[in-house]
């Protein structure tokens, strides 16, 4: 099927042809048959042209004439009058949320110019009456009274102090670039790629040789290339560790664990760990990770006990979900009392997204197997259902609660990424009243 695009000449080649692309990118492109443009084309001309898509490309058919712009003499005139000109002035209106707080200003001091004691005598009208008889959630009886003195209070438990996020390890380049510096010239660009591993070098190596074979130069030998970067390959695996290695050293107070366990790990590398100058460095890294791993040890116990003393049950389980180092046991009196305040944060009188919430961090936590809610909530709702669902092989003892069958060998749930919050809605226009 045909379809009409712009196009821009790009060359002219001497059999008659043109090579074109789409007018104002790069792509697509082609080659186009002379013959259909009209006469005293050039190079940068663009046209209208009618295309066909096909597998092997695109095929300019013919050249379509394009709408001629028709110039429009019209022109308005600008009177001009004798009168002297006078800007125009406007006023702002003030912002609603200013003007609530002007009437809320003149209402109060209404209410200091009168007589406070009259106001405790309209209580058979529903007023206020005297504020410290009124229970807790009392809404004074305007607007559905009753509903607000209904709804329980819930008072949320303080914020707990984060920890700072540990720094990632910033390497330096001195050691690669004084390996480099010392190489001769014609040597370093093979460096630079060995550095890349040995296929990158392979397949630069395979480019170059069609380059010259195709400008009718001798190819470079590949054995000779593949060998020169072999040799150079293990000072230049050496140079990058201890650039990362030294690095690491100097960082080590607020390095992340995964990059040095990361630097241990590839001084395991035989290449590295033939050379001398790794072998000292590497042993005093191994120490500092040993002693970094029980102090994040005891601050990852006291986080999830300080979560605990403050009521934040949600927070202590998505901690005990990340331990500074796989494999570590969890202590039975801890984990007896997070499953207990999980527990607890599990009753029938919990709104759907709490307990949504509190199950979504416990299927992660060690003590997933210690969750046994009594009841299920007064209110289940269907996201609820369809998170006990997707929990369900990390929490089957819940998953059986709620009646949800888990199936045999189902695989264990993933933590959900984190999402971007939704923006919030504009007010909507308050309804006009009943007649």
């Amino acid at each position: 099927m045909s379809r009409r695009i712009d196009i821009e000449l790009t060359s002219s080649q001497p059999d008659g042809s043109w090579t074109w692309r789409a007018a104002g990118a790069r792509v697509p492109k082609g080659v186009l048959d002379g013959g259909i443009l009209p006469e005293g084309a050039r190079v940068g001309d663009e046209f209208k042209v009618e295309v066909n898509q096909e597998i092997d490309g695109i095929t300019v058919l013919s050249v379509v004439q394009g709408r001629e712009k028709v110039e429009r003499t019209e022109v308005l005139e600008l009177l001009v009058g004798d009168e002297p000109f006078e800007p125009v002035t406007q006023q702002l209106a003030k912002k609603e949320r200013g003007q609530r707080r002007d009437r809320d200003d003149r209402g109060r001091g209404r209410r200091d110019r009168g007589d406070r004691g009259d106001r405790g005598d309209r209580g058979d009208r529903g007023g206020r009456g005297d504020r410290s008889d009124r229970p807790a959630g009392d809404g004074g009886g305007r607007g559905g009274g009753g509903d607000r003195r209904s709804r329980p209070s819930f008072t949320p438990p303080p914020e707990v102090p984060k920890r700072p996020k540990a720094k990632r390890l910033r390497p330096g380049s001195a050691r690669r670039n004084e390996v480099l510096a010392g190489l001769p010239d014609e040597q370093r660009p093979i460096a630079e790629l060995a550095l890349q591993g040995m296929p990158a070098v392979r397949q630069r190596l395979r480019e170059e040789n069609q380059r010259l074979t195709a400008d009718g130069k001798a190819p470079m030998p590949e054995g000779s290339v593949i060998k020169l970067a072999e040799d150079l390959l293990p000072q230049l695996r050496v140079a990058e560790w201890l650039d990362r290695a030294e690095a690491a050293k100097r960082q080590i107070e607020h390095l992340d664990l995964r990059d040095l366990r990361s630097v241990l790990a590839a001084a395991d590398d035989p290449v590295v760990t033939r050379d001398e100058s790794t072998r000292a460095l590497a042993s005093e890294l191994r120490e500092s990770l040993q002693r970094k791993q029980e102090e994040e040890l005891q601050l990852w116990f006291g986080d999830i006990t300080t979560a605990l003393d403050v009521g934040r049950v949600i927070r202590a389980l998505r901690l005990s979900s990340q331990p500074p180092k796989a494999g570590v046991p969890f202590p039975t009196e801890l984990a007896q009392r997070l499953a207990a305040g999980a527990n607890a944060s599990l009753t029938p009188t919990d709104g759907p997204d709490r307990w949504a919430a509190v199950l979504e961090a416990a299927a992660f936590s060690p003590v997933r197997s210690l969750i046994a809610p009594t009841e299920v909530p007064a209110t289940v709702s269907a996201d609820l259902t369809a998170t006990v669902t997707r929990l369900g092989p990390a929490l089957p003892q819940v998953a059986a609660l709620f009646g949800i069958e888990v199936p045999a060998g189902a695989t264990m749930p993933k933590p959900l990424r984190p999402t971007s919050r939704p923006k919030k809605a504009p007010p909507s226009a308050p309804a006009p009243p009943e007649a």
